[in-house]
C-alpha cells in the first residue's frame, strides 16, 4: 500500500476520490505539461486515468503515487515507478505553478529518495528531465543527480536521463547538505 510520507513542509497523501479535480486542473495545465514533455490529455482521460489509480494502481500495488500537500493545499503530484524510460525506478514529480521557485520541488524529490531507499530498498532511482527545463536540472544538480545521456524524441525534443544512488541522497537537504555520513 502506498504510504503517506511527509517532509518538512509537505504531507504526501494516497489520492482519494475527492483529490480528482486537483489531479486534472494540474495534469491540464499547459505549463505543467510542457515541462514534463508530454502533451494536453483530454480531460476525459485525465479523469479516466485518475479512476484507474483508485481502482487499479492502489488494489494492485502497481507502484506509488501520490497528491502532494501542503498546510492542507494541495500542490502537486508525485510517483515512484518503473516506466520503461529508464533501467529502474523513476522520480515523477509536477507542481502547481503557483508553488514554483519555492524550493519545494527539491523538497518533493528529497521525500522520494527517502521512500526509494528506506521503504523500497532501492540503491538508484532515476529521472528524465527535459533539455530546456533549466531550474529542473539545477535541482537534479543540487540534490547530487548524474546525467547519463541524453533521449531523443520522435519530436526532436531532448530529453537529460539522470541517475542518483538513493543511498546518502535520502539524507539531503534540498539544498545539496548531508546531514549525516552515508551509509555503507
Amino acid at each position: 500500500m502506498t504510504p503517506e510520507l511527509h517532509t518538512d513542509r509537505l504531507h504526501f497523501l494516497p489520492y482519494r476520490a475527492e483529490d480528482e479535480d486537483h489531479f486534472v486542473s494540474l495534469l491540464r495545465d499547459e505549463e505543467v505539461c510542457r515541462w514534463m514533455g508530454q502533451d494536453l490529455v483530454p480531460e476525459p482521460e485525465l479523469r479516466a486515468l485518475f479512476a484507474a489509480i483508485l481502482t487499479e494502481v492502489y488494489p494492485r500495488r502497481r507502484f506509488d503515487v501520490w497528491g502532494v500537500w501542503q498546510d492542507g493545499v494541495y500542490v502537486g503530484h508525485a510517483e515512484v515507478k518503473k516506466t520503461g524510460n529508464v533501467p529502474g525506478h523513476e522520480l515523477v514529480a509536477a507542481l502547481a505553478p503557483a508553488y514554483w521557485g519555492r524550493g519545494l520541488g527539491g523538497e518533493v524529490v528529497t521525500g522520494l529518495l527517502r521512500h526509494a531507499a528506506d521503504d523500497l530498498g532501492l540503491t538508484e532511482a532515476w529521472g528524465m528531465v527535459g533539455a530546456d527545463n533549466t531550474a529542473s536540472l539545477a535541482m537534479c544538480e543540487r540534490l547530487g543527480f548524474r546525467y547519463v545521456r541524453d533521449v531523443i524524441g520522435d519530436d526532436g525534443s531532448v530529453t537529460k536521463m539522470m541517475r542518483i544512488p538513493t543511498i546518502g541522497s535520502a539524507e539531503r537537504q534540498p539544498g545539496g547538505e548531508e546531514r549525516r555520513m552515508p551509509l555503507g
